[in-house]
């Protein structure tokens, strides 16, 4: 089958250019490696996406974005996209299967970024996590760290700090990066505590963490901390399956124009994917949407 619009990665940029493509009567398939939702669906509460007062969890909203998509007559396949082969038609190989596209939208988002420390592979999924609202339950009354001082940190701290004793937010600068309001919120918990100017080491320990070695970035001291856990919220890196011809930045991020358009005619890209100032659940579904219209419109010329 050729399909009008084949889209990569099933996080709320792709979703949404899912639903606009396929409400505009065009043949859509949407690829998407584990399940739909992205980062979207490890988010405790999301306060600031339009239209729901008092927030939403992040996996119920990607529910909703989920089922309108399949409502609208989305077709969505789950497999890994390794490469995407231009031509006037476009061809999108799977590990199973090989799909065939008038267009292509990749969506892919990001995936967490890791410290890159001693201990950190052995002991992932023994006390090293990427998702509070995943692990929490596993820390009750025990004490861990945080690494990171954005919003995920510190979003993410205050949702540890209603199953754990105690944080620490570990942060390589001496002021946080969280927006004004989370830090406010985060001053309410009691047992939430920072060290600045900090960086970790070494996670030690036999079969699951005992302590981490951390350093002073002032004095370029070493100390060991006691701690039963450590969550990692230090930024992403982008996803992006393999395409000969297409322009990156120094990042690793896909560049596009306004209108999600990539150095290759017929393919765009949206979301997390793409070089951007903002990356949010908002923007990434307004990025979809411009996506998919492009997309359409390519395909009007053709």
């Amino acid at each position: 089958m050729l399909y009008d619009v084949i889209i990569v990665g099933g996080g709320p940029a792709g979703l949404s250019a899912a639903i606009y493509s396929s409400r505009a009567m065009f043949k859509t398939l949407l690829i998407e490696k584990n399940g739909c939702g992205g980062q979207m669906i490890v988010t405790d509460l999301l306060e600031n996406y339009p239209g729901f007062n008092g927030g939403i969890n992040g996996f119920d909203l990607a529910v909703k974005f989920e089922t309108q998509a399949i409502d609208f007559g989305v077709k969505i396949v789950y497999d890994e996209v390794v490469e995407i082969k231009n031509g006037l038609v476009k061809k999108v190989v799977t590990i199973n299967s090989i799909y065939e596209s008038k267009t292509v939208i990749i969506a892919t988002g990001t995936r967490v970024k890791k410290m890159n420390i001693p201990g950190e592979t052995k002991f992932m999924g023994r006390g090293v996590s990427f998702c509070a609202i995943c692990d929490a339950s596993f820390y009750r009354e025990k004490e861990i760290l945080v690494v990171g001082g954005g919003d995920s940190a510190v979003q993410e701290s205050i949702y540890l700090a209603k199953f754990v004793k105690k944080v620490i937010i570990l942060h390589r600068r001496n002021e946080l990066r969280a927006t004004k309001i989370l830090q406010e919120r985060m001053l309410s918990c009691p047992n939430i505590f920072i060290m600045y100017n900090t960086v970790p080491k070494e996670i030690i320990g036999k079969d699951y963490i005992e302590k981490v070695t951390v350093t002073d970035l002032e004095t370029n001291q070493d100390k060991h901390l006691k701690v039963d856990g450590i969550f990692v919220f230090i930024g992403f890196t982008p996803m992006v399956p393999f395409i000969s011809g297409i322009a990156f930045d120094e990042h690793g991020y896909i560049i596009t124009d306004e209108n999600m358009r990539t150095s290759i005619d017929g393919i765009f890209a949206c979301g997390d994917i793409r070089q951007k100032h903002l990356r949010q659940v908002v923007t990434a579904t307004s990025d979809g949407v411009h996506a998919a219209f492009s997309a359409e419109h390519y395909i009007d010329n053709l």
